[in-house]
């Protein structure tokens, strides 16, 4: 029976990746990567010589369901990999699952690493109950969004890149609150990974006097 299985893959260092999932990829008949030079510097450090097929946000209207009918047709077993973190989770996927399910063709999603998750338990903010919102619209939308929540009472979980990280902590200042508290990690699981925890005010000046490189978690308290 055909089949694809959706593999997170590690957001920095190379040995969060799990065993069951270098097996997946060392077994599948192809692995769909959003970035193949990427996933092929996660396959040669495991000696995995399974080919690729390019799949990112890009081409993924185009491909999704030519890639659907080919597993459909066959009793092939497909693999899914984003750059980093779990596919679906800001990346690539929704897409293609809808497709394959629609054509009869098995899911399974693997646990594994994604981002936001320990970017939360190190906030050390509330973690009972939270609300994941990814990256922002880069302007149509975005100041309507955070209007309606500005009132949330659980915590609230964004992803952020380094080019709009200064102008996102002062949208929040300006919304949610100088004084709300939250949590800024970055780098998480590489050698220079750390996070954060002030007001927003005290974040926004921390970050306007680094050198801002990586790719950012927004860990921001609910209102009370």
């Amino acid at each position: 029976m055909s089949k694809l299985f959706i593999v997170p893959t590690p957001i920095g260092n190379l040995e969060d990746i799990t065993l069951r999932a270098l097996k997946v990829l060392e077994t599948v008949d192809i692995i769909l990567a959003e970035d193949t030079r990427q996933t092929s510097k996660l396959l040669k450090h495991y000696n995995i010589n399974t080919p690729c097929r390019s799949f990112h946000m890009h081409n993924e209207h185009r491909l999704a369901e030519s890639v659907a009918k080919d597993l459909s047709a066959s009793d092939q077993v497909f693999a899914l990999v984003s750059d980093a973190g779990t596919p679906g989770i800001s990346d690539p996927a929704y897409l293609l699952i809808n497709k394959c399910l629609e054509l009869g063709v098995k899911i399974e999603c693997l646990p594994g690493a994604t981002a936001f998750v320990p970017a939360l338990i190190e906030s050390g903010l509330p973690s009972d109950a939270f609300l994941f919102l990814g990256f922002l619209p880069h302007q149509k939308g975005r100041t309507r969004i955070l209007n309606e929540l500005k009132d949330e009472s659980r915590t609230l979980i964004f992803y952020e890149s380094p080019y709009r990280i200064l102008k996102t902590l002062s949208q929040f200042c300006e919304i949610f609150g100088y004084d709300r508290i939250a949590a800024v990690s970055r780098e998480l699981t590489k050698i220079y990974a750390e996070t954060t925890r002030a007001t927003l005010a005290e974040l926004l000046e921390i970050y306007k006097l680094k050198n801002i490189k990586g790719e950012f978690v927004i860990v921001v308290n609910g209102e009370k």
